[in-house]
């Protein structure tokens, strides 16, 4: 018998108070051009890359011309800059002026020389980390006399001044602000992580952050500080209060113990009539959700908020109740539409499932229809998944949406008949079916998407959208939890859904622990725990006799007996100035946590063949440009080789790729972003053909960034190969020019 889903099954697709929005317009004094950094000599021309994407439109949109489809064979390498780590880089660059600002693996803050790669001042904030950090945010003053460098390391939020890198000591506590802060008491411990820069509105910079997906996870509040104190101005509770709209769609007391629903890849400001538009993560925990019954908004949602005071303005969920991980992966984008007629202000955003929505981007009504469609129910005790789920029904998605045995791989008679044997295994019905206990669901397109973090690069004349996306298939599924002692239960709770309940990974994405407990000592083990590291989120409140069980039971498979191998006491702070407001702390535990979990996830895995290529028929990675005009798509290419496949003839397989394009006025896309050929390319934005590639040490699985120093353009890509562990590891900044 099918039990009925708590929310109403008619929906609306959006929730808008078109009043208050009227009401909440505010027109903004637009700020003077950047000026160059204090003391930098004179320019004959500069063009700046000043924000996170280009611009606070989304849109990597560059107005230079100067490289063109006649000469960009010409470009060739104009400095590099060596970080000398050798972990991940995805940092998208931030130029002002004559100065580009950077950082290293480690977090660490450099600004160089644009013109030449020299290193100018470094800053080191003593907080050690392994995680990802994409960019920076820049206020300026509307005089253009005062300048603030926003930049972060894990959970600190810092303001520097660009000229040195030194902390402004009057913002926050002598330079920065703790976002583990002003989250509220009731908010679970856990995971905060800012890998993606805040949006600067006015005197105000908004922040998301990225957390973990297993319980105890903090709530995802969306909340902005005022650039000169660091005072928070405003918070939008991402997880309802009680008395909050969206309340009624999560249990009763789930707001005490559940957290995510975060905004993770930043958000993107329509900064004339002041509005802030944030994309959102899943609810914890992502695959079993026995503890949220409910549609859980405003997890999953694209939502409109006024930037000066957070209210919400309209929303859009487009998974309810999320069981897939099917979090928004990228900001949206701003663009103006030719539709019906007119010319409408609109806003796009992409998904993980390869679904494109656009809407009016002031009352949030959708300019391409979309459909609640009917899904499978759980088949899960205690599970109840959506009904429906709303989909796109006049764009065609960008990656294929239902795997069946006629699309495996044809790589080789072997390959294939082993694919095929193991298809047989999988339940794979395309979208939104309910993960089940004892038998791995095929995710098409995989849990990273679809499109990714990356984001898209958009034509604000012509309003064409340049998306990449990976195209291959996953599969997970569920599996009951059993009593279990201290080491393997928070194993099982923590680690097992990226390195499986048997801890051999799925290399290269997922690491091998097994081998892990071999290279690494107790203490290393510890410091990646606690630091993070890549895509893996930090730990920083496992300690004392919970962290000594979890690292005998990753090291051997047991329980440790006796007084037990490892490192013992409570973990130890990392080291972030005192915090101001230590009251408003969450607490070291949640007080407050919901009804224990029956079921978890068996893990991620990627349906590989036995040679580690995808067992599915390619292209594994794609670019294409669609008209959001029509919702017709003008072109479609693979994108990303994998160079000992190439050699043999296979040169159109497309790959994994993380990190998107930039399109400049002159009609070209720049993009990095394959993880196996390290390759920079340049597209022809009108036709999708290959104009230009150059071969680096390192992939660059990073967004580029294209701007102007002394009249000559310059292409600069951040490269690292630490997703791709057999190749050269290292990390290093590549600029690109013509003679």
């Amino acid at each position: 018998m099918r039990l009925p889903f708590p929310a109403a099954p008619k929906r609306p697709l959006l929730a808008a108070s078109f009043a208050v929005l009227a009401a909440s317009i505010l027109a903004v004094t637009a700020y003077p051009p950047t000026p160059a950094l204090a003391g930098a000599p004179a320019t004959t021309k500069t063009v700046d890359w000043p924000v996170y994407g280009g611009s606070k439109t989304g849109d990597r949109y560059s107005p230079l011309t100067q490289i063109t489809p006649a000469n960009v064979k010409k470009l060739q390498v104009a400095w590099t800059y060596d970080t000398g780590e050798t972990t991940g880089l995805q940092t998208h660059p931030l130029i002002v002026g004559r100065t580009l600002f950077a950082y290293t693996p480690s977090q660490k803050v450099v600004a160089l020389d644009a013109a030449t790669g020299k290193q100018l001042w470094s800053f080191d904030s003593g907080i050690r980390t392994g995680q990802p950090d994409r960019g920076f945010s820049f206020w300026t003053s509307v005089d253009g006399r005062s300048r603030i460098l926003f930049a972060q390391t894990l959970y600190a939020l810092w303001a520097l001044n660009p000229d040195t890198g030194k902390p402004i000591e009057t913002f926050g506590n002598k330079g920065c602000i703790d976002l583990r802060n002003n989250l509220g008491a009731e908010s679970p411990a856990g995971t905060v992580a800012i890998t993606t820069p805040g949006t600067v509105y006015k005197d105000l910079i908004i922040m998301g952050f990225r957390t973990g997906e297993a319980e105890p996870s903090p709530h995802g509040d969306i909340r902005a500080y005022d650039v000169h104190t660091g005072a928070m101005r405003w918070s939008f509770h991402t997880i309802p209060h009680p008395g909050e709209p969206g309340y009624e769609t999560w249990p009763k007391d789930a707001w005490k113990y559940t957290g995510g629903a975060n905004n993770w890849t930043g958000g993107v400001l329509d900064e004339k009539r002041g509005i802030f538009y944030a994309p959102t993560g899943s609810a914890v925990t992502d695959f079993y959700g026995a503890d949220r019954i409910g549609d859980d908004l405003y997890a999953n949602s694209l939502l409109a908020l006024d930037a000066n005071t957070g209210k919400l303005l309209w929303h859009f969920q487009a998974v309810h109740h999320d069981l897939w991980d099917r979090d928004f992966p990228a900001p949206p984008v701003l663009l103006t539409l030719k539709h019906d007629g007119k010319m409408v202000d609109a806003i796009a955003q992409t998904t993980k499932h390869g679904q494109i929505f656009v809407f009016d981007r002031v009352s949030g009504k959708p300019l391409f229809p979309i459909e609640e469609k009917p899904f499978p129910a759980s088949t899960t005790p205690g599970e109840v998944a959506s009904p429906t789920q709303p989909m796109s029904v006049a764009i065609e998605p960008y990656a294929r949406q239902r795997l069946t045995a006629d699309m495996l791989t044809q790589r080789t008679p072997e390959a294939h008949a082993w694919a095929v044997k193991e298809f047989g295994t999988f339940i794979s019905d395309g979208q939104f079916v309910p993960l089940s206990v004892g038998r791995q669901t095929v995710i098409f397109p995989g849990f990273d998407g679809g499109a990714e973090w990356g984001g898209e690069a958009a034509d604000p004349r012509t309003g064409v959208m340049y998306l990449n996306a990976n195209d291959i298939a996953w599969t997970g599924g569920l599996t009951e939890v059993t009593a279990a002692g201290l080491g393997a239960a928070t194993y099982g709770s923590q680690c097992a859904a990226c390195h499986g309940a048997d801890r051999k990974g799925q290399p290269p994405t997922f690491p091998s622990l097994i081998d892990a407990g071999r290279t690494l000592t107790p203490e290393q083990m510890t410091t990646v725990i606690h630091d993070g590291r890549g895509r893996m989120p930090s730990f920083s409140g496992l300690g004392g006799e919970t962290l000594t069980a979890l690292l005998a039971f990753v090291r051997t498979g047991k329980e440790p007996e006796g007084r037990a191998i490892g490192v013992t006491g409570p973990a130890q702070p990392l080291p972030v100035p005192d915090r101001s407001d230590k009251e408003e702390l969450p607490p070291g535990s949640s007080s407050t946590t919901g009804p224990v979990a029956k079921f978890r996830f068996t893990g991620y895995r990627k349906f590989l063949d036995p040679d580690g290529y995808p067992a599915i028929a390619g292209p594994w990675g794609t670019f294409s440009a669609v008209d959001l005009n029509t919702g017709k798509y003008l072109w479609k290419v693979p994108l990303g080789q994998y160079p000992e496949l190439a050699a043999k003839g296979m040169k159109d397989t497309g790959s994994e790729n993380y990190g998107g394009p930039v399109l400049t006025a002159s009609g070209l896309l720049f993009i990095g972003a394959t993880n196996f050929d390290n390759k920079m390319r340049a597209f022809d934005a009108k036709s999708g053909r290959l104009l230009w590639e150059y071969t680096m040490d390192f992939a660059g699985n990073a967004t580029p960034a294209t701007y102007m120093v002394d009249g000559k353009q310059y292409v600069v890509i951040a490269t690292s190969s630490a997703r791709n562990p057999k190749a050269k590891q290292g990390a290093r900044y590549v600029a690109f020019a013509l003679p």
